[in-house]
């Protein structure tokens, strides 16, 4: 069974409850997989601006319409809200259980051919996240958590590895993570990012939900971004949080709602909001 993979010898109440769920996620990322790989790189890619002026591809679309297929078969009781498609009602009518989808998180990277891109798919209920699964088929990986599952990164659940945040407790000492500094610079917190970067031991712009699963990792520390949709976001939070890490916005609320993402391994946490913070521009 997919969803036991890594679980306790005694299964909780909350590993029993989402099992099934995890094991969809999986069906789902396998569909996604398939369709987006027939498109990256292709010649014939169709790629069109949205009207907040970002790209859309055939490959978005064509992924999203698949998964909606199929969550419609298997989960006629769950609500879903798509990038591209905006939010359905479940077909038994409203319900607390919400299924949450990027089709193609990274599609400027997606259009270049560049192999940094994947497929977000969350299950929340009422407001919190419960399953996440990440599948970056172009990089032959894929990342997966459930509340009470833990958190687990491989090319499939057969030959999952458990994963954890690393114990790194000085930003002195931390690989510090981003996706670029123009939201920064829009939101006035231009010079709080210099000068973490400048404290941390590394900074890189990983960008995308790259950087937030090598968190999840241990690989980085600290992922941060300041402007997001929550199709961006809900994936996320279990396998960060589910490896260890601690994931809010940046005025600290937990969880994906808030339109901006700090994650890390929990011991940098504070002190990276409270940075951020404290150079606001007036």
């Amino acid at each position: 069974m997919i969803g036991s993979v890594g679980s306790a010898k005694f299964p909780t109440v909350a590993t029993l409850r989402y099992a099934d769920d995890l094991a969809l996620a999986h069906l789902l990322a396998d569909t996604a997989d398939a369709v987006s790989m027939a498109r990256f790189r292709a010649l014939d890619l169709r790629v069109e601006s949205k009207p907040d002026l970002t790209p859309v591809s055939d490959a978005d679309t064509a992924v999203e319409k698949a998964l909606r297929a199929t969550l419609a078969r298997t989960r006629p009781r769950d609500g879903v809200l798509g990038e591209e498609f905006g939010h359905s009602d479940a077909a038994a009518g409203p319900g607390s259980r919400q299924w949450v989808l990027d089709p193609i998180d990274g599609t400027k990277n997606f259009v270049r051919g560049v192999p940094i891109w994947a497929t977000l798919i969350a299950l929340i209920e009422g407001d919190q996240p419960v399953v996440g699964m990440v599948s970056a088929p172009a990089l032959g990986r894929r990342w997966w958590a459930a509340i009470g599952h833990g958190a687990y990164a491989g090319r499939h659940a057969a030959t999952a590895t458990p994963i954890r945040v690393s114990g790194v407790k000085r930003l002195a000492d931390a690989s510090f993570c981003y996706s670029s500094l123009h939201g920064w610079e829009q939101t006035g917190r231009l010079d709080a990012m210099l000068d973490i970067m400048r404290t941390s031991w590394r900074s890189r712009a990983y960008g995308d939900f790259y950087g937030y699963m090598l968190v999840a990792e241990g690989a980085v520390d600290i992922m941060v971004e300041p402007e997001l949709s929550l199709w961006d976001l809900a994936a996320l939070v279990p396998i960060v949080t589910e490896a260890g890490g601690e994931f809010t916005d940046l005025d600290g609320r937990p969880g994906p709602a808030g339109g901006s993402a700090v994650a890390t391994n929990g011991w940098l946490h504070e002190d990276i909001l409270e940075r951020l913070a404290a150079r606001r521009a007036g």
